[in-house]
């Protein structure tokens, strides 16, 4: 065989195998992961990417999807809101993702919005969030505030007796909305306008003797008060070690935190922290047979038998099943196709039950009140009786309250006002 032959059937050999590749790399079906990994969200976003990518591998165990493997694509928008965006985009319009699980802010997902809803796309949202929102191409599986905050203040009154109260939030749009909703729904049960003090901080606070000693102040009337909390990320920890240095308990103030879980508690000295409440739809310490295997899978996964789980961990399981079995059903990974499958798609989750995707697209959850405990644990001392269903529009705030959510035909409205029978905008 002369050398040009052999060179000829060399380049058609590496060619075709060139092109295999290209064609079983076009044959995957991309999945986007858009979670901060640098910046000061990563502490709590890179968890997330982390079992996302075990959720994944554990799938394509399984055989993958429709008979293809799925293929991760991780960006880092690295805690900057626009950046978020601009990620967004380019997992759609560049690596073509079949569908996009991320973002933690609301500041960040409200910045996704317009690019989910221009591209047509699907976006699986897993963190609590203020409600006020539906949006079509938006899975929200995280808690709305009637799976949280309002629960919590529930449980306060009912079991701690409290009587004034203090709503304290990181200032930004999550905290500022969960607090007008509860601020409307406190007064709603005659709680007077002077028995409620809001305050709010910035991220990353870290001077709150001033605060602390304000809220001990309006803890001495002789009415029992606790903190219903908002702050989010690393202000907490001043804030709790305050609230130590200035001798206050859990059994004088309890705070109640909805941004404080496992993850947030790893690794912290949470001697001022043990006795104080929080709310979720998920502990770690939930003791399930499904909740054993997961843990068991993350570790192994991982390689580190100490890493915890917590809620947004579990809000990411549940969608990412959802997901999985609406393209099944659907046949498709088509984005029209899956949106319309997903809804009353239900799907174990980790607490023993079946989670629900309702026609809002918010899913059906339990609410559970936790004790911290001194291992960073967390003592569940009081659940709701069954799942509660994600809603989008509050039932407190007036103009709210007229406001349904159906994503199905025919109404197709993320916002029909039901008193003008109009549908507000497909946007929102």
């Amino acid at each position: 065989m002369t050398n040009l032959r052999k060179l000829s059937l060399g380049l058609g050999l590496a060619t075709s195998l060139l092109a295999g590749a290209a064609a079983a790399q076009e044959d995957t079906i991309k999945v986007g992961i858009l979670h901060s990994l640098s910046g000061t969200l990563a502490i709590s976003e890179t968890t997330l990417k982390d079992v996302m990518l075990m959720l994944i591998e554990e799938q394509n165990a399984r055989g993958g999807v429709l008979g293809r493997m799925l293929e991760p694509v991780v960006v880092d928008p690295a805690s900057d809101w626009p950046l978020f965006a601009e990620k967004a985009r380019e997992l759609i319009e560049v690596h073509e993702v079949a569908a996009v699980f991320g973002n933690w802010t609301s500041v960040s997902r409200k910045s996704v919005l317009p690019v989910f809803e221009e591209l047509n796309n699907i976006l699986f949202y897993p963190v609590q969030y203020e409600g006020e929102e539906s949006q079509r191409n938006v899975f929200y599986t995280g808690a709305a505030p009637n799976q949280q905050a309002i629960p919590a203040v529930d449980y306060l009154i009912a079991e701690e007796g409290i009587e004034r109260w203090v709503l304290a939030g990181t200032d930004y749009v999550y905290p500022r909305t969960t607090n007008r909703i509860l601020e409307a729904y406190l007064i709603g049960l005659g709680v007077a306008p002077e028995d409620i003090m809001i305050n709010y901080t910035p991220f990353g606070h870290s001077d709150w003797q001033t605060i602390v000693s304000d809220i001990a102040a309006f803890g001495s009337t002789g009415k029992k008060t606790a903190v219903v909390s908002t702050i989010n990320g690393d202000a907490n920890i001043p804030f709790y070690k305050e609230l130590g240095n200035q001798g206050i308990s859990a059994e004088d103030i309890p705070v109640i935190a909805f941004s404080v879980g496992e993850e947030e508690l790893a690794g912290l000295d949470t001697a001022p922290l043990v006795g104080h409440l929080a709310a979720w739809n998920y502990f770690m310490s939930v003791d399930t047979p499904e909740n054993d295997a997961f843990i068991e899978t993350w570790q192994t996964f991982i390689g580190d038998e100490n890493r915890v789980t917590n809620d947004p961990m579990e809000a990411h399981y549940i969608g990412f099943s959802m997901w999985v079995k609406a393209v099944e059903a659907a046949g498709t990974t088509d984005t029209d196709a899956v949106i319309d499958a997903l809804i009353g798609v239900a799907v174990p989750n980790l607490t023993g039950g079946l989670s629900s995707m309702g026609a809002n697209h918010h899913i059906t959850k339990p609410v559970l009140v936790g004790e911290i405990q001194d291992d960073g644990q967390f003592d569940i001392v009081w659940e709701t009786d069954g799942l509660v269903l994600g809603d989008a529009w509050s039932d407190y705030l007036p103009d709210s309250a007229v406001l349904i959510s159906d994503w199905r035909a025919p109404l197709s409205c993320g916002n029909f006002n039901v008193e003008t029978g109009q549908c507000g905008g497909a946007g929102e």
